[in-house]
């Protein structure tokens, strides 16, 4: 797996490959490449990983050991959205139909060059990251502005004192000013994290953010909470 040594930005990728030599393969390209990569060689670990320490894209092998990669990739469908690109020696079109119906974002045949696999990671990563928080121009909520280049925000001009996750979190509500937001899609693109029994998380940061715009959940002014559906962003 030789190609020529384009760099872009690191990705985070689970490698889920049960043949180690592939897998060794994969890993020295990819790297190469700019990507930091994990690798298993099977299903429950990956799934295990996956849940612990969300990556940005799965590569996933469907011939594994412990499960099958069908199975695989719909327990992960079931838990994440990451995107996954399946990869595997199988050809069949029928079978290709069903690990896309399934949920897969991409699949690739073996054998294959690194700069496809490469390419096709991009690819993926370039079009799932529409609904994800990314730079752009600023945002203006009423008093709030949002500046994700500077990654500064500031309230009736003063400037706000945000965490990392704080201002991501605050950034995707006001990308989406006026809707209500559910604990699953914040956690899905803001924590990249799957959703069940996290929504505390979710509430510890809505709180804190309430803290730092000088309000209360029982006096809202900017972040209102719609019981048993989710969090709205709006102008006082």
């Amino acid at each position: 797996m030789t190609d020529t040594g384009y760099r872009h930005a690191v990705a985070q990728l689970l490698l889920v490959e049960d043949d180690a030599a592939i897998r060794a393969a994969l890993i020295r390209a990819l790297t190469e490449r700019g990507h930091a990569v994990t690798s298993m060689a099977g299903a429950m670990a990956a799934l295990q990983h996956v849940l612990e320490s969300p990556p940005d894209l799965i590569l996933l092998d469907l011939g594994l050991p412990d499960l099958g990669g069908y199975e695989a990739l719909r327990m992960m469908r079931a838990v994440s959205s990451i995107p996954v690109v399946v990869i595997t020696a199988r050809d069949d079109e029928s079978e290709i139909i069903r690990v896309l119906d399934a949920g897969a974002d991409d699949y690739v045949i073996k054998p294959f060059g690194a700069g496809q696999i490469d390419a096709r990671i991009r690819a993926v990563l370039r079009r799932s990251g529409q609904n994800e928080v990314k730079s752009g121009s600023p945002l203006e909520v009423g008093g709030l502005r949002l500046d994700p280049e500077g990654h500064e925000a500031t309230l009736d001009g003063a400037r706000l004192d945000l965490s990392r996750r704080e201002f991501d979190l605050l950034h995707y509500l006001a990308l989406h000013a006026g809707q209500v937001v559910t604990r699953r899609d914040l956690l899905t693109h803001v924590w990249r994290m799957p959703y069940g029994g996290a929504d505390k998380t979710v509430d510890v940061h809505v709180s804190w953010l309430r803290r730092k715009l000088g309000e209360t959940a029982q006096q809202p002014r900017y972040l209102h909470t719609v019981r048993g559906v989710g969090i709205k962003l709006s102008a006082p």
